[in-house]
């Protein structure tokens, strides 16, 4: 059979069409939409934000729901950048909508800058300026032979915002919670207080119980950002576990948006630990510590100085990871399909 038809067929011009090269980090995806989406206007990344979750969402699902992806599948749009500060600016997509920062995507879309030529390689260590909805973020690229090894990333200011909180859950009783931010406001919870171990056979368990503690946190909260009221939400719940494994620090899960669980061990979440640990004094400034993910995969983080943000005693951390490109998908929209913009099955 010749196959070469379908090798080189090609879809009705007038059908829409999106672009993206795909990578993971740490076994979590990543779809970055690089040809296709609509223009965006360059201006402040929340406006952005706001203007494509008003305009463009339909975009969001085909793109992240299936039968395209997935209900733990994960994207981004790179935008033009408002400051003159940064390189570009980003959106995060995710199965609910649109998050403030995310670390795995900043290790991700580094990754796939460089390696693909849109940005060039200067030497050994690249330097990348990102606007985020929660900030700027610094990244270098760490390269060999035109491949990325790793990724290294200064982020937004972290800080504290509840130590030893409780909260009264029906089926789980009274469950403690630390609150931190990291880039997003994060529910810390220790998995052995509510029956659980951060292994992939207690999947499900961990949504159940994650989305429980995440709705019930909301509901007796208001949870205020210093600069700006969309960045004030609880974003997930993140189990940590303690590890056998030499020179590993912990494990931990991370549940968010609308139960999606992270296969990284979670930039911003692991950002937002950090805090709690030198809010502790549990890790010295400068210190590496390393995290592994649900599937054993791992992150680096440290706190690299104190800061002051909002009133809060904060701290700057520093992530290290690594990234893969998986493939370059070009995606059709059949104006008689009836499931083009999506659902989702979980």
């Amino acid at each position: 059979m010749d196959l070469n038809p379908a090798v080189t067929w090609q879809a009705p011009s007038q059908w829409p069409r999106i672009v993206s090269i795909d990578a993971h980090t740490a076994g979590e995806p990543l779809r970055v939409v690089v040809d296709g989406f609509p223009d965006l206007t360059k201006g402040a990344v929340l406006d952005v934000r706001r203007y494509v979750r008003d305009h463009h969402d339909h975009l969001r699902k085909m793109l992240m729901w299936e039968p395209r992806g997935h209900a733990d599948m994960y994207g981004c749009l790179i935008i033009p950048s408002a400051t003159a500060d940064a390189d570009f600016g980003v959106l995060f997509l995710h199965n609910e909508g649109y998050s403030t920062m995310c670390g795995h995507g900043i290790i991700a879309i580094v990754t796939v800058v460089l390696e693909t030529g849109v940005m060039p390689i200067t030497g050994s260590e690249t330097e990348i300026r990102i606007d985020t909805p929660a900030g700027l973020v610094t990244a270098r690229g760490h390269t060999r032979d035109g491949r990325v090894e790793k990724v290294t990333f200064t982020n937004v200011s972290s800080y504290v915002e509840g130590l030893d909180e409780y909260i009264s859950i029906a089926g789980l009783g009274e469950v403690r919670y630390d609150l931190a931010f990291g880039g997003a406001y994060y529910a810390i919870v220790n998995a052995a207080d509510v029956g659980l171990d951060c292994t992939p056979d207690n999947y499900r368990a961990l949504i159940d119980t994650g989305m429980a503690i995440k709705r019930a946190i909301t509901r007796s909260r208001t949870i205020s950002h210093p600069n700006d009221e969309d960045l004030g939400f609880l974003y997930g719940t993140i189990f940590t576990a303690p590890v056998s494994t030499k020179g590993v620090h912990s494990r931990n899960v991370c549940v968010f948006a609308d139960g999606e669980v992270d296969r990284s061990p979670t930039g911003t979440g692991v950002s937002a630990r950090a805090a709690i640990h030198h809010a502790r004094r549990e890790i010295e400034l400068g210190n590496w510590i390393e995290i592994e993910s649900i599937i054993g995969s791992r992150f680096r983080v440290r706190a690299v100085s104190e800061d002051s943000f909002g009133g809060r005693d904060a701290i700057i951390p520093e992530v290290e990871g690594r990234a893969f490109i998986t493939g370059r998908h070009e995606f059709v929209i059949d104006p008689a399909d009836p499931m083009s913009t999506g659902f989702l099955l979980r």
